[in-house]
């Protein structure tokens, strides 16, 4: 840009008034954010080709007295020059108002803000400041100098007015994406590139009948471009298919007058999200080696329906090999509900968004000094060989972590910084007989002084552990014929106080665990065996006891006792569900599966009981609650190039504290969910952090919703302490410091050089 190199301010406007606008809100939908306001294009300091929009408050004569009396003060909002600003000119309320508009990206889709200048504000000044933001998105695309390029060359950055109903749809990638010209390397060297290539497609299979047909326009994910690109000009024939031999086998299809230029059948790694802003369907398909991304945006509103119903019915039919019909009609509405598709959710324009970041615990600069790297070096545990990471488990009271590996159990602290510190091994795990056994499922219990653990061996007991000591001290024998599978808890912050009852499930039954009563330990007046074959796969509690029980079958049941029946009972969607945690209060219940997150909001909503809660009280038959699934971006799983295998999920969690979070792994990758957002129906804003090894378990630090434990599936040779605990919050230190490295996807932070963030201590 032709200015001063050396400058920090390119150009400025002296004077003008900030709003917010929201179109189509039932809020006020334009808000006045700064009465009097300068507008600033600044470098980024140290980074080449990086510019800000910074708008800045001016105060008026007594508000700076005033502000000494505050605790906070909002005196400039920033903004990273880029094209997914979508900057323009406007005009104002008044017809002589010149303005500058551009998108909120930590807003709703539709929010906007708004740069209004005074009549001081001249022409050429306003045309000078417009073309320095073009120029800035130049150099930021090119990396490189925007000195000697003309107005042609910043024609691709005017935004352009997209099309009017009826007169041809918005591409898909102007909404859901990067720009399909932005230009990057591939997400790292060894990284293959699946091309579209229509001649791959095999030859249908015979005897097939045809779902649903609808019009659409195709795209693929170039990996290269890093965006969908068109993958067919024009129109063509978007279908499901089914096999007319009774095997419950359906296809997707692509196809146009002379050929069909895809054939991917329907199955539960699919990563099915649909888009109702932009009537489309991404889908992920392991093909040649690679996972790819596919995309339908269908001609109108009718298509995208009736492809998203047929496509529902098609995968639940896949999962059961039961025809859909024979299920309840309130149980095919539960099934049709339960997509990937951004709705806002009941209340959530009423519930508190905590956007605040944990600045304290960012110190960039401060690196640990030889005296802390030698001891930290000198405290690494004995190498366990043939063993591997297995579960993790954070504690409530102190500071220690546990990570089991093989019959031993590794103890960490947390040793401020962000830094986790091998403490101790507790070696040889043995039953108080002296048999040896490798952990299955631990549990903490009674403030931390105690961990209870499975042994496979032995499914019938439960065994305590003293921690201080070290040693197994006690078998808890529960029944001679019940099978203890999962544990829980007495309530969801009951290993904070002496509580010594627990809650123990087998695959059809639910009963309390009293180890204080002599001989067996089940309490027999809290024993429930169910009839049918539920293979209960795992349960949570509520802070007042209640329970969320989940199955294999995928199907979740809420108790607010033992002993009694379900109040509620939500039918499957056909997934098995591998893990399952509720809020403290039990309005939200978060269940995973193999390839999603499936959230609940246990709230009535209408009839006799409604504002209750689904543990207390049954939903109406035909008003169960839309279930919503929280999954990876279907661009991103092609990216990761591997199959998504979620650990399970977890709540932040912390006595009197609200839930914003929600973590899990898959892989090498930890994703955490903004629980805020998401209840607000905005289900893809996550972040999603790179490891070098694939992660076991994550989990909160108790208390804290920035601080992510994660114990790493490390291999023999590497040593014991392959656990790392990772600061949400510094995450901001990386990317103010490599910010050409990072790309703003609706609210999803990744790099695309490498497509992985850097460890937390390489943070300087």
């Amino acid at each position: 840009m032709a200015y001063d190199p050396n400058a920090a301010e390119v150009v400025k406007i002296e004077s003008g008034q900030l709003y917010l606008v929201r179109p189509g809100n039932i809020r006020s939908s334009r808000e006045c954010i700064y009465n009097e306001a300068i507008a600033t294009i600044r470098r980024v300091p140290s980074i080449d080709h990086n510019f800000q929009l910074v708008i800045t408050r001016v105060y008026e004569e007594g508000d700076q007295e005033l502000l000494e009396d505050e605790d906070e003060t909002d005196e400039e909002r920033v903004f990273l020059i880029s094209e997914e600003l979508e900057f323009r000119p406007g005009v104002g309320e008044a017809d002589s108002q010149a303005t500058f508009v551009w998108r909120d990206l930590d807003g709703d889709v539709d929010e906007l803000y708004e740069f209004v200048m005074t009549e001081e504000t001249n022409g050429p000044t306003r045309a000078f400041f417009e073309t320095c933001m073009y120029r800035a998105m130049y150099e930021r695309k090119y990396r490189m100098s925007a000195d000697n390029i003309g107005d042609q060359d910043l024609s691709e950055f005017t935004w352009k007015l997209p099309a009017p109903e009826g007169a041809g749809k918005v591409p898909l990638v102007a909404s859901e994406g990067p720009s399909p010209a932005r230009s990057r390397e591939p997400s790292s060297p060894s990284r293959k590139v699946t091309k579209f290539s229509p001649k791959k497609v095999k030859a249908m299979p015979a005897n097939t009948a045809t779902v649903v047909g609808e019009d659409a326009q195709f795209f693929v994910w170039d990996v290269e471009v890093d965006g969908f690109v068109s993958a067919h000009d024009g129109l063509l024939r978007a279908k499901i298919l089914e096999s007319t031999s009774n095997d419950y086998n359906y296809w997707i299809v692509a196809t146009d007058e002379e050929e069909d230029l895809i054939m991917h059948k329907i199955a539960a790694d699919m990563n099915p999200r649909w888009s109702p802003k932009t009537q489309s369907l991404t889908w992920n398909f392991y093909v040649d080696g690679a996972y790819g991304s596919w995309a339908f945006q269908f001609n109108s509103t009718d298509a995208y329906e009736n492809f998203k119903v047929a496509f529902a019915r098609a995968a639940w039919e896949t999962l059961h090999h039961t025809p859909f019909n024979k299920i309840k009609p309130d149980e095919q509405a539960y099934v049709i509900s339960a997509t990937n598709e951004d709705v806002e959710m009941r209340d959530a324009q009423n519930e508190e968004e905590d956007e605040e970041e944990v600045v304290s615990e960012l110190d960039p600069d401060e690196e640990p000094s030889e005296d802390e790297e030698d001891e930290e070096e000198d405290a690494v545990s004995p190498q366990l060989q043939g063993e591997r990471n297995s579960q993790l488990t954070i504690g409530y009271k102190g500071d220690r972590s546990y990570v089991v590996r093989g019959n031993n159990i590794g103890v960490f602290s947390h040793a401020g910084h962000n830094q986790v510190k091998y403490y101790a091994t507790i070696s040889k795990i043995s039953t108080p007989k002296g048999r040896e056994f490798k952990p299955r499922e631990v549990m903490l219990h009674d403030q931390d002084t105690k961990m209870v653990l499975m042994n496979p061996s032995e499914p019938r007991s439960l065994y305590n552990m003293d921690i201080e000591r070290g040693k197994v001290v006690e078998e808890w024998k529960v029944h001679e014929d019940v099978t203890v599978d999962h544990i829980a808890p007495d309530n969801k912050f009951a290993q904070m106080t002496p509580e010594q009852t627990l809650v123990g499930a087998s695959h059809n039954a639910l009963f309390r665990i009293d180890p204080r009563i002599s001989g067996l330990k089940m309490v027999d007046s809290q024993y429930k065996q169910y009839v049918s074959k539920n293979r209960f796969s795992g349960l949570a509690t509520t802070s007042s006891g209640k329970l969320a029980v989940a199955s294999a079958k995928g199907d979740i049941r809420l108790f607010d006792s033992i002993g009694k029946n379900a109040k509620t009972a939500l039918p499957p969607l056909g997934d098995p569900i591998i893990g399952i945690d509720v809020t403290a209060d039990g309005r939200w219940i978060v269940a995973t599966t193999k390839a999603y997150l499936l959230l609940i909001d246990t709230l009535i909503g209408e009839g006799r009981y409604a504002g209750s809660l689904g543990f207390d009280r049954s939903f109406p038959a035909n008003a169960k609650p839309m279930p919503r699934r929280l999954q990876l971006r279907a661009e991103h799983v092609a990216y990761m190039n591997q199959e998504i295998n979620f650990s399970p999920a977890r709540f932040n969690q912390g006595e009197g504290q609200v839930e914003n979070a929600i973590v899990t792994s898959t892989g090498q990758y930890v994703i955490a969910w903004d629980f805020a957002k998401v209840k607000k129906g905005q289900l893809d804003k996550y972040e999603i952090k790179k490891y070098e090894d694939n992660v076991v378990q994550d989990n909160f630090k108790f208390g804290d919703d920035k601080e992510i434990v994660s114990a790493a599936d490390t291999p023999v040779p590497v040593p014991y302490p392959s656990l790392s605990l990772d600061c949400r919050a510094r995450e901001q230190c990386i990317s103010d410091q490599q910010e050409e490295l990072e790309a703003t996807y609706e609210g999803v932070s990744r790099r695309t050089n490498d497509w992985s963030t850097q460890q937390v201590q390489h943070c300087k």
